[in-house]
């Protein structure tokens, strides 16, 4: 285990912090560590009576360029992530789900954040108005699983949270 030996906050931002922490290892010497603290996040695997999958498409920043994705969101202060998945499902999607089902978490960069993310499958699907964020752009699409891993697997797919979720759906005993 190491040892926090010492904390300074960097940045204190609107979904994360970001911290510098010096630590001891095991054998005494020191070392930094650079940290993301996450409150944590839900992603959703929506899928309509007919087997389709429902994505959505939006613009990250981060990476320049569009991406195709499971419906995904940060938890906010006091939430529970299955309270957060349906929020999420109707904000991004305008879909509800008449079933919600825990499918597995993870973590997603653990060697530099704490983001902790909670799998849910959506079944039972009904349309209601959707109720996207004033700083989301996003586009629905719907896609049978098929051409998702093949999407997946020609690269063509590059989110994380997506292709675990996907993946880990298709292949659940």
């Amino acid at each position: 285990m190491e040892k926090t030996v010492g904390s300074r906050l960097i940045y204190r931002g609107r979904n994360f912090s970001f911290k510098s922490d010096e630590v001891e290892l095991p054998g005494g010497r020191r070392t930094r560590r650079d940290i993301v603290e996450h409150p944590g996040a839900v992603a959703i695997i929506p899928i309509l009576s007919d087997g389709r999958l429902i994505l959505v498409r939006q613009y990250r920043y981060a990476v320049r360029r569009e991406l195709l994705e499971i419906p995904a969101g940060t938890l906010e202060e006091g939430e529970e992530p299955l309270e957060c998945a349906v929020r999420e499902l109707r904000e991004e999607t305008g879909y509800e789900a008449g079933r919600m089902e825990w499918l597995m978490r993870c973590y997603m960069a653990p060697g530099y954040s704490s983001e902790l993310i909670h799998f849910y499958v959506a079944s039972d699907l009904r349309i209601v108005e959707a109720d996207a964020e004033p700083d989301e752009s996003i586009e629905v699409e719907v896609l049978g699983f098929d051409e998702v891993a093949e999407m997946i697997e020609a690269n063509v797919i590059e989110d994380a949270k997506t292709i675990a979720g996907i993946l880990s759906y298709l292949t659940r005993g």
